[in-house]
């Protein structure tokens, strides 16, 4: 720090403070956009995921974070009022840090799931108000108008992408007759086009990188190109055949460490080293779950009485998605066996299949519920009635809701006196 400057050494004091504070609550909040959908799908731990996050949070802000940094700095508002005082500049910079982190670790504490980068932004335009410092309007790169417009125009293209991926599964792998099969021959396409799409966003982030007018149209396409190439060829050749050894072949031996093995895995003698333990090839997170309330207690006392007169046996868990075996014959069962097999090879012990889920409330009986004697010009009706009309899609607690259709189904088609 230049001496001119040592006596304001507080304010850069307070920042870096305030900075740490910024950070845990960034980490709390941001970290969620790229491991929530995995923790909730249980493929990934929770620990695993803060792991994973440390690592991969830092290196993309280290390596690909510069353009982001020079828009928040020069981007808001213009730095030339501020060369004849850089104290100042210190000052407005210290304000918009210590504004944006108290906001961010007060909204982190009442879990409001709020973002980082409008809360900076936000932070630094009232900082720039307050010093009287013209704000950059125009639609230039990196002006508050461009970057507010992102904060409409990006969540509406990742709708359309998500839109589309999800419409592809469905009528190509989930609505198809055989959905493993053809699971197993599309997830390599859909690895190829994520990497594709990586590659381009480093190209254009990378810190001093040619721009895309530089490189030219052909060198960026066969970047792009190559990379998802390699990836589909990578995921062909190694992870395809690990899943098929494991989930067609029933190979419960087999874990991470044996996808190097690659081709050799299609062979049905191949030499396995340090093979897993244990004889579940999948855990069915949805299917061995079962809904804690009195009314489907009292409708399986009565499937249970039904048992003894029909045969069905309704004990046992099919692991590939009902979660309600449909075994007709119970005599043929094998009480000894400790797992229970469907044809795609995924196996459930039948000490899991007692655990039960507690059922969280509904949307209906969530917010309509304590609100139906209020007249409906009330405010709070309204409010409620809100939530209840745009919050569908994020309220309802889908383990419990695939578990309670699926013993209904079940239950129509195998016990219709029940």
């Amino acid at each position: 720090m230049a001496p001119a400057l040592k006596k304001y050494s507080w304010i850069l004091a307070l920042t870096s403070i305030a900075f740490i504070f910024s950070s845990a609550s960034n980490g709390a909040n941001d970290v969620a956009n790229s491991y929530a959908t995995s923790v909730a799908a249980q493929t990934l731990k929770m620990w695993q995921a803060g792991i994973l996050a440390c690592f991969t949070e830092f290196l993309g802000a280290v390596a690909l974070g510069s353009r982001v940094t020079s828009t928040i700095k020069s981007g808001v508002f213009g730095l030339k009022k501020f060369q004849p005082v850089p104290p100042t500049f210190m000052l407005v910079m210290g304000c918009a840090e210590v504004g944006s982190a108290t906001f961010l670790t007060i909204a982190t504490l009442y879990g409001m799931p709020v973002s980082t980068t409008q809360t900076v932004v936000g932070a630094l335009a009232g900082a720039g108000i307050a010093a009287n410092t013209p704000l950059k309007w125009a639609w230039d790169k990196g002006s508050l108008s461009q970057i507010a417009a992102s904060w409409a125009i990006a969540p509406l293209l990742a709708a359309g992408f998500a839109a589309v991926l999800f419409l592809t599964v469905k009528y190509l792998v989930l609505e198809r007759k055989d959905p493993l099969k053809w699971g197993l021959r599309l997830i390599p396409f859909y690895l190829a086009f994520t990497a594709g799409v990586l590659a381009l966003f480093i190209l254009d982030e990378l810190p001093n990188g040619e721009s895309f007018e530089e490189m030219g149209a052909g060198k960026v396409t066969g970047i792009i190109l190559g990379v998802a190439g390699g990836v589909l060829l990578i995921a062909y050749v190694f992870f395809v055949p690990y899943f098929h050894r494991r989930l067609v072949m029933n190979d419960a031996r087999m874990r991470s460490w044996h996808i190097p093995l690659g081709l050799l895995l299609y062979k049905e003698n191949t030499h396995i080293y340090w093979p897993g333990k244990g004889d579940q090839v999948v855990t069915d997170y949805y299917a061995k779950s079962s809904v804690e309330d009195s009314d489907s207690h009292h409708d399986l006392e009565k499937s249970h009485a039904k048992d003894h007169t029909t045969g069905f046996n309704t004990k046992e868990t099919d692991a590939h998605g009902d979660g309600i075996s449909t075994s007709v014959d119970a005599s043929n069962a094998n009480d000894s066996d400790t797992t229970e097999r469907n044809p795609r090879g995924l196996s459930v012990p039948h000490a899991q299949v007692s655990r039960t889920l507690k059922k969280k409330p509904e949307p209906e009986e969530r917010w309509l519920h304590p609100v139906r004697h209020l007249p409906f010009y009330s405010p709070k009706k309204i409010a409620n009635w809100t939530k209840y009309l745009l919050l569908q899609g994020v309220s309802r607690d889908v383990v419990t809701q695939k578990s309670k259709s699926s013993l209904q189904a079940f239950r129509f088609k195998c016990l219709p006196n029940v």
